[in-house]
Formats: structure tokens, sequence, C-alpha cells
């Protein structure tokens, strides 16, 4: 028997009415509410509208960027005391070794702004701007693996399959353009040729339990900037609408039989595809952009797959109504040469993240749009293998690391919490991922402990069901 009139058959009486009026009722509510969410959100007053979220996949190293520690110099090539490591897990990469020789950074600090915060001399354009950023050095997680710990920053869990950040934030806002994504991906390209490079796919985008319309939607570099986004040879736009009108008529018909709100959701995303190819073009035409924009980015702006070319199109994606953008920038994986890497990495994403910042408040937008840029974890005081006065690796670290925010109602010239003289341990003011997740929520209106979908008999959240506090020291 067909599986369709089988499923039909075989329902009860109850589901007969409750599939009846979702198919009525549903198509009713979803005509009045398109483009806006219904989940009763935002739960108060927001700060931010929207997000703009920079991972460096690999983790950058704190004690070379944000976290200075000039005690570590009279430290060269000493045992990490015991008494610091407390017997905490260590990764295979570096359990078998018979010592923990301290590497003290090999970059010069200064501080910078009216708070004088410390920054590396990595990160010349950061320095700039120390007024606009607030850092966070107490982050901390349980991960100590990029897999589990890219996932679980990210979607909340350790384990995949759960919906990612900007699926959440998706779903319980809604979209602020019809013609877009509310959640656009761009991967970028790092430059160094021997940058340790950890893999990620569109499981960090995916939207797991929710509907797929809430998945992230991925910006090519090269080609077609969405795979399909242009008609085929001989297909013009009258054409490719009949045809698009037929397939929604029969996915209409699916949904009345069977009332899977799936089915609704797959009539939505060929619309938006549809009108995506009239404005994705538009979003990636450059060519109007004024010489005052490269000037204030660099020239790798105008070169597609650059973190620069990212940062800029962040901005336009951002004043189009975009709600969240995620930016992926591979390449900090640093166990090894980080004094010829760590460099690159940082003139990869120094002056775009300024720009980016810059760009935003000029227009009035920084107010209002949230920018973050960090890792899944950190890294390790002790050199991973050997350990020589100019060249250095670091192992992963999860005990503590550094993040940085701008804008969306978050405190300029801050530096939140404290570590040990060895950037190991925390001793003041920790923020686990899950109070960075549940603060963010908080700028966006959103209420973590009241924000969640019934999945599995379960009300799933993206910060869990363990505490999780908002930071509001870093809050304007």
């Amino acid at each position: 028997m067909d599986p369709v009139t089988q499923s039909v058959m075989v329902e009860t009486r109850r589901q007969f009415f409750g599939r009846a009026a979702r198919g009525i009722g549903g198509a009713a509510l979803a005509s009045l509410l398109e483009g806006a969410n219904s989940n009763g959100l935002p739960h108060f007053a927001p700060k931010a509208k929207r997000v703009i979220y920079m991972h460096m996949v690999g983790a950058p190293p704190q004690h070379d960027l944000f976290d200075y520690k000039p005690q570590m110099k009279s430290w060269y090539d000493k045992d990490l005391p015991e008494s610091i490591r407390n017997g905490q897990r260590l990764t295979t990469m570096t359990s078998g070794q018979s010592r923990f020789p301290i590497a003290p950074t090999i970059f010069k600090f200064q501080q910078y702004g009216k708070s004088g915060m410390w920054l590396s001399e990595l990160l010349p354009w950061k320095a700039k701007m120390a007024d606009d950023i607030a850092i966070v050095r107490t982050m901390h997680t349980e991960a100590i693996n990029h897999e589990p710990a890219i996932t679980y920053i990210q979607t909340g869990n350790q384990i995949a399959g759960k919906p990612c950040i900007g699926s959440w934030i998706s779903y319980g806002l809604g979209s602020m353009n019809q013609d877009l994504p509310s959640f656009v991906v761009i991967n970028a390209q790092h430059t160094h040729p021997r940058a340790g490079v950890q893999a990620i796919s569109a499981r960090l985008w995916s939207a797991g339990f929710l509907s797929a319309q809430y998945a992230g939607v991925s910006l090519r570099a090269g080609g077609d900037p969405v795979l399909y986004i242009n008609n085929p040879d001989g297909v013009d736009a009258k054409v490719r609408r009949r045809m698009l009108d037929g397939l929604n008529q029969l996915n209409q018909m699916q949904y009345e039989k069977v009332a899977d709100p799936e089915t609704r959701a797959r009539i939505e995303q060929f619309e938006m595809a549809f009108r995506m190819q009239t404005s994705v073009p538009e979003l990636t035409d450059l060519s109007k952009e004024p010489e005052s924009t490269y000037k204030l980015y660099g020239e790798e702006a105008r070169k597609g797959g650059t973190f620069t070319n990212a940062a800029l199109m962040a901005r336009r994606l951002a004043e189009r109504g975009v709600r969240f953008v995620q930016i992926y920038h591979r390449g900090w994986d640093v166990h090894n040469n980080l004094p010829d890497v760590l460099p690159s990495q940082c003139r990869d994403v120094d002056q775009a993240c300024y720009a980016l910042v810059q760009d935003l408040k000029q227009r009035g937008m920084l107010d209002d749009t949230l920018v973050i840029w960090g890792g899944e974890f950190g890294r390790t005081i002790y050199s991973q293998g050997k350990l020589t006065a100019t060249n250095y690796g670091r192992d992963h670290h999860p005990r503590c690391f550094s993040l940085w925010m701008a804008g969306g109602g978050f405190k300029g010239g801050v530096v939140h919490g404290e570590t040990d003289d060895f950037s190991y341990n925390i001793v003041r003011d920790p923020v686990h991922i899950r109070d960075f997740q549940a603060t963010f929520l908080h700028q966006l209106g959103i209420d973590h402990e009241r924000f969640s979908y019934k999945y599995q008999g379960l009300d799933q959240r993206l910060t869990g069901v363990e505490k999780a506090t908002v930071v509001k020291q870093l809050l304007a």
C-alpha cells in the first residue's frame, strides 16, 4: 500500500481533527505571519537586532593575543608546576610528553585605549578600537578536542545534531528581509600554507530538530554565490515561475494529506530560492561600493573568498536585514610553528575586523548589531613538542580562553575576568560558554530559560539544562 495512504488510514479521530486544524488554520496563520516569528519573542526590549559571529576555527592562543603574562618570561623552558595543572586532563598529543616546558609569548604587548587594555603587536588594528570592544579572558568549556568543542559552543551540546545558534535565532526572531535568508554562513580562506586546518561541515549551520527553513544558507566564494541560483540555459524566469507554481501545488496537496510541517517548509524554501535569484546577485555585486570602503577594509575586500571580503559581505547582509551572519576562518590550530603561522592568521583578519566595526558604527548600525570574535577553546602556556627561543607550539586548553564582542549593547573598553599567571586557570569572574550564550540571547531580547522547543518529550534549549547566567558586567 502507498505509505501516504496507509498513514491516513491508520490515524485516529483525534489525529484527523488535529491534522485538519493544522492544515486550515496553519495555512491562514502562515499567510498572516509570513516573515514574522510566532514564538512570543522578544521577551523584553532587545538591545541588538542582528548578530555577526566570526569563529576562528582551531582556537587562537590567548597568551599571544589578549591575555598578557609578562611573568612568564622568567619561566622560559621551566616545567609547568603540578600545582597549576593540578591533574587536569590533557590531550593525547601532549599527555605523553616527559615534560611541559613554559613557552612565553615572543610577541610584544602594549596598553591601548582609555581602559589601558593590553593587546599583542599582532593586532595593530584591534588596538585602534580598544575602546569599542569588550574582551572576556575567562571563557571556559569542558570540551578538549576540536570536534566536540566547536559543536558545543555553536549548538550548546558536544554531540552533533542540535540546532546551531544561528538557527535558534532565526527560529525565535524570524526574518527582517523576505528576499534573503535570515541566517547566512560564509567560509573564508586562510593564506598560510602550513596553518593547522580543522575540517568543518554543514552540521555547524544545521537546524537540527528545528524546521529545515531555519538552517544557514552558505555563500560560496567562487562561481554562483548559492548553488543553482541562476536558471539553466534555455530556462527563463517565466518558465521557472510556472515550474515552481506547479511544484508548489504538488507540495500543497501533500501537505493537505499528511500535514507534515516540513512540507510547508519546503514550499517556503522554494519561494525564498526564487526571490534570491534577484536579491543575491544584487548583494554580491560590489561595483557600487565607494572607494572609501576599500580604503577602510583594504584591497583584499575585492577578492572573493578572503576574510576581508567576508567581513564586507557581512556588513552588506546586516544592512539588508539578515538576522544572523556566521563567518568561519580556519587555520588557527597552532600545535607547531606558531611564530610563523600566527602572524599570518592575524593579518588575514585584523584590519577586516576593525573595518567591520567602524563601518557599522559610521552607518549607525553598531548599537543594534552584536559582533563576536573567538574560537572554541584556548591554548596551553607550555609548548607542544620541542621548545626553542624562536619556535614553539601550543596544545588545546579548555580551562580558559579569550573572546571579544562589540556593539549590541555591550560595553566598550572592558576586560572581564582574570586568569592566573600561566593563563591556565581562572581566578576571577569565570564565564562558561553557556553564560556567553545566555548573555547574547539576552541582548536580543530573549530569556534563555524561556526559549525552548519541544522535541522528543523535552523542552530543548540552546543553553541546555545546567545553570547559565547573563554576564551583566559586560552590558552597557
